[in-house]
């Protein structure tokens, strides 16, 4: 047996979520369901559970349009995160449409009957859910492995070894010297939460990452909220940090090499007396990678009151107490932390087959970020990179019932991007961080002009995905029959 519905939303994260509220607001004829493999909601902010873990991004632009963020701190906890999904789904019967443990393992489309096959997996049976259209909310990362080199004596080391993405609540790290390999956000996270315990905590980066200080409050959102109603606190909020975030990106990518000393002075204000140069200047251009976010500068209040040490180095090889430099000095460890990065996987690594052919995602081009050239009914959600995740999910899901809505106008039942133009390839992810170059070779491209390529400008989105028109390189196809219309 078969359940069919109109849309079938993959994912009950942040992106998920934000699907389901849109259809019921913009298409409320539609049907939807949204599959979680799951035992619970809220994706990434389920999944983490290492000490510290907090946005790094700031709630008023992280948060939903249509839910305001009314917390003090702008910058919250995971905990924080999950109860504000939950409010979210409850408040709005969002809950009422997720299945958990439903673990989706592939997709086939059919032409014929304009339809996808959904193939799921619960309590270890298969299940068939058929959809009009299929909407992927399933993130970026593979949840079931993370990313950690190969150290040379690894089996050597007598201590704990721990991936942030496995965490677990027995972890005990109270008075014992830890070692957290990494500089990007997680790490920067862990060093100071970890330090209030431990004996001694070491950041070990092979290179250094740009890390910014900000309050973890936002005073101007908190004095709007206490005289203007939520809804309006939070928009016009919203808005400002849209505004602030875009206007310090373009000025950073214009003006590189001022940027670059801004934001390597603002640390030597926060760290007198430490080696800046070595530790926290980096040798690329801000936003060539994602900068890090530390809330009320707490990483440098580690580091100054002795608490944790960051080492820039390489690692020769683990020793049975824990790790030799390619320097010759050896730190000392009980537990490992290896914050070394995601594995990137789109569509949860699941096959899609389209009309019997095996949808390979390098050989597409993406149209707006969220759908791929030849492939009908059928997106994904893809945040930005550049600024918070949410602010793209929420005009991917708005354009996607926009798309539904004109097919139902049209009679049609299928749409399907189509290059009528040759375009030139560009990286769908244009940053050098490890974890993108480890899986470009495997990543869909986009394209040097609209609609294929993605602007990274919430603003320019807004006016394409929300008010712009739908027609440029879409096709509408496939008529719906003449019995269904007149039913």
């Amino acid at each position: 047996m078969s359940e069919h519905f109109d849309v079938v939303v993959v994912g009950a994260g942040i992106s998920g979520i934000g699907a389901g509220w849109h259809l019921q607001a913009n298409s409320p004829d539609r049907s939807y369901v949204i599959l979680e493999g799951r035992e619970q909601l809220g994706g990434t902010w389920d999944l983490f559970r290492y000490p510290g873990i907090r946005s790094d991004s700031d709630m008023y632009t992280l948060g939903f349009s249509f839910k305001p963020w009314t917390q003090a701190k702008a910058i919250a906890d995971g905990p924080s995160i999950l109860r504000y999904l939950d409010e979210t789904v409850r408040e709005n019967g969002i809950d009422r449409h997720i299945r958990y443990s439903h673990r989706v393992k592939r997709a086939d489309w059919s032409s014929a009957d304009a339809r996808w096959t959904v193939v799921v997996e619960r309590g270890g049976e298969e299940m068939l859910f058929t959809c009009g259209f299929l909407f992927m909310c399933t993130g970026y990362y593979n949840y079931d492995r993370g990313y950690s080199p190969d150290f040379p004596g690894f089996a050597d080391f007598k201590g704990q070894v721990v991936h942030p993405q496995f965490w677990t609540d027995d972890i005990d790290y109270a008075g014992k010297n830890v070692v957290v390999i990494g500089s990007g956000a997680t790490a920067v996270t862990l060093v100071p939460e970890l330090a209030k315990q431990a004996a001694s905590v070491t950041m070990l980066q092979r290179s250094p990452t740009y890390i910014v200080a900000r309050p973890s409050e936002d005073k101007i959102a908190n004095w709007l909220r206490g005289r203007l109603p939520a809804k309006a606190a939070y928009g016009i909020t919203r808005w400002k940090n849209v505004l602030l975030q875009q206007y310090f990106f373009r000025a950073m990518r214009k003006h590189p090499g001022k940027a670059k000393k801004a934001l390597v002075d603002m640390v030597r204000a926060e760290l007198p007396g430490h080696d800046v140069d070595t530790h926290f200047t980096p040798s690329y251009n801000p936003w060539d990678q994602r900068l890090c976010l530390v809330p009320d500068a707490d990483l440098f209040a580690s580091i100054r009151e002795g608490k944790a040490e960051v080492v820039t180095d390489t690692i020769e090889r683990f020793t049975e107490t824990g790790i030799r430099l390619a320097s010759g000095r050896e730190l000392a460890a009980d537990l490992v932390v290896t914050a070394t990065g995601l594995e990137i996987q789109l569509l949860s690594g699941m096959p899609v087959m389209v009309d019997g052919t095996r949808f390979e995602p390098v050989k597409h081009m993406t149209y707006k970020g969220m759908m791929f050239s030849d492939v009908p009914n059928f997106a994904i959600s893809f945040g930005y990179t550049n600024a918070s995740w949410t602010l793209k999910a929420d005009l991917t899901a708005t354009y996607v019932t926009r798309l539904l809505n004109a097919m139902k106008k049209r009679g049609m039942r299928q749409v399907t991007p189509r290059l009528k133009a040759p375009v030139e390839d560009a990286p769908f992810l244009e940053f050098t961080s490890g974890y993108v170059q480890r899986a470009a070779a495997h990543l869909p491209r986009q394209g040097t002009r609209k609609p294929w390529r993605v602007h990274q400008n919430y603003t320019l989105d807004v006016m394409a995905l929300k008010y712009g028109g739908i027609d440029q390189e879409m096709e509408f196809s496939n008529p719906e029959p003449a019995r269904r219309r007149a039913a």
